[in-house]
């Protein structure tokens, strides 16, 4: 059994792969959930050849059969779960009057759904960490637009809100049991999903995922006795709110 073992889901690039380092650079085994198969397969072999001990599961995350599949093959390989990065996400700008149901439902399932599933799947384990340590960790990531709403995206921002009450809660509900939630509200971060707006705001002006990373080894660092319930990013000069 390893000393230390995490989950991250949308691992196969960006943020979740960021952070899937991190968590291997501080000791952590690390299960890497992600949609596509060859690019988390490419992401894991990567992070192995570095010496990490990590593994991946291809999962939609839309369906809970799959989210449990995820959970259950993390509990048969490491057998316990201090930390838990709700990463995966994604967005679908549309004004309101030609929102697509089907997008609107991918969304919210991906976005929101699959975190309270995710939750619920993990929480025995998370306990047993909270029992051992106190200081099991759930990492949500929510983003800006759950601060504040944005035109045009209001599926996506609407999500991301949801994602920060889901964080508030569970630090009522489960901080007593030794477990914390922080969600982290990045601006544009220099991912694949930022490609649509890399014309107006290119890359290199772009928050880097490895700020994102850095933050979650902050967030590892802390005492049992301190709870951060949200992180914000922003680029220089941009209003926060």
């Amino acid at each position: 059994m390893a000393e230390r073992a995490a989950i991250v889901t949308g691992a196969s690039s960006g943020i979740g792969l960021a952070i899937a380092r991190v968590l291997g650079e501080e000791g952590f085994a690390v299960t890497m959930a992600a949609r596509r198969p060859e690019k988390l397969q490419e992401a894991v072999a990567g992070l192995a050849a570095e010496g990490f001990n990590v593994h991946g599961v291809a999962a939609s995350l839309a369906e809970e059969s799959e989210i449990q599949k995820v959970v259950g093959a993390h509990s048969e390989r490491y057998g316990r779960l201090d930390a838990l990065v709700n990463n995966a996400g994604l967005g679908f700008a549309s004004p309101v009057g030609e929102i697509e149901t089907k997008w609107l439902d991918r969304q919210l399932d991906v976005n929101l759904r699959s975190i309270v599933l995710f939750y619920r799947e993990c929480v025995e384990l998370l306990k047993a960490a909270g029992a051992e340590h106190r200081n099991a960790l759930v990492v949500n990531t929510a983003s800006i637009a759950g601060k504040r709403g944005f035109g045009g995206n209001g599926v996506y921002s609407a999500s991301k809100h949801g994602v920060m009450g889901w964080t508030e809660s569970m630090n009522a509900e489960l901080n007593s049991a030794g477990i914390k939630s922080t969600a982290l509200c990045p601006g544009w971060v220099d991912t694949p999903m930022a490609d649509i707006v890399k014309e107006y705001v290119p890359a290199e002006e772009m928050i880097r995922p490895q700020d994102i990373a850095e933050a979650v080894r902050y967030l590892l660092k802390l005492s049992p006795t301190c709870v951060i319930p949200e992180m914000m990013f922003i680029r220089p000069g941009d209003a926060a709110l």
